[in-house]
């Protein structure tokens, strides 16, 4: 596979405006996002932004960079606007979703997030952590994933949910918003419109299965800090400065 990770970013964020740049142990929140996607060393790097300024620091970072136009609905669209500019010619075929508010994500997790899709029926890939907190199970704002396990560390998705599920004794996972797609999937999913489902959970990956798309998730043992409020950006600013 020639593979490119592609890192959407927006200034604009109801809880926490122009997250992108706010500092983090020295580095703008994207630097840090990018330097954990070229630890991952595991193909082309490259931001795709709705403004100059994220592009900028992303390349002091050594990162690619592409501003967008337009208004997008989602990162997905917005990251397949920049692959369509940066490999014209289609020579990458999997294309990871890297979210840029995961400046502590491990670059061990982001390669994980590839294995799934040396099985050639797997159109998608995510990642999923053990819930060990079992609050987390009552939390709308915690993604699960109802799957069947297809091996030691993967499942194969069924549904993702908001709700606490699965029903009875056993094991529940936390969804973690990576995405790696092969380019004909990415560009499927992106033609086509919101989902039922998609539209009633607000989860976007919905629309994959409903149009009948395979999606595995890789298991991993640490869950990113997604950088959300001020309180996030504070936790994130201790674990990377060492205090945390």
């Amino acid at each position: 596979m020639s593979n490119i990770i592609l890192i959407p970013a927006r200034m604009a964020s109801t809880r926490l405006p122009g997250k992108p740049m706010a500092d983090i142990a020295g580095k703008p929140m994207i630097a840090q996002v990018v330097a954990r996607a070229l630890e991952a060393d595991c193909g082309r790097v490259a931001v795709a932004t709705d403004t100059a300024e994220i592009a900028e620091a992303a390349r002091l970072e050594g990162a690619e960079a592409f501003v967008t136009e337009g208004r997008h609905e989602s990162g997905s669209d917005r990251i397949f606007e920049a692959l369509q500019v940066l490999d014209p010619d289609a020579t990458v075929t999997t294309a990871i979703n890297l979210q840029g508010d995961l400046p502590t994500i491990p670059a061990a997790d982001i390669r994980a997030c590839l294995a799934p899709l040396h099985d050639e029926e797997v159109d998608i890939a995510t990642l999923g952590v053990e819930i060990t907190d079992r609050n987390e199970i009552e939390n709308p704002n915690v993604v699960k994933i109802i799957g069947s396990r297809v091996g030691q560390d993967r499942l194969r998705a069924l549904y993702f949910t908001r709700a606490a599920a699965p029903w009875g004794e056993g094991p529940a996972y936390h969804h973690v918003g990576i995405y790696a797609y092969r380019r004909a999937a990415l560009e499927r999913f992106v033609s086509l419109k919101p989902s039922p489902l998609e539209t009633r959970e607000k989860l976007e990956q919905l629309r994959a299965l409903e149009a009948g798309m395979r999606i595995d998730v890789s298991i991993v043992n640490s869950l990113p800090l997604g950088v959300d409020t001020p309180d996030d950006l504070e936790r994130a600013r201790e674990i990377l400065s060492g205090r945390g």
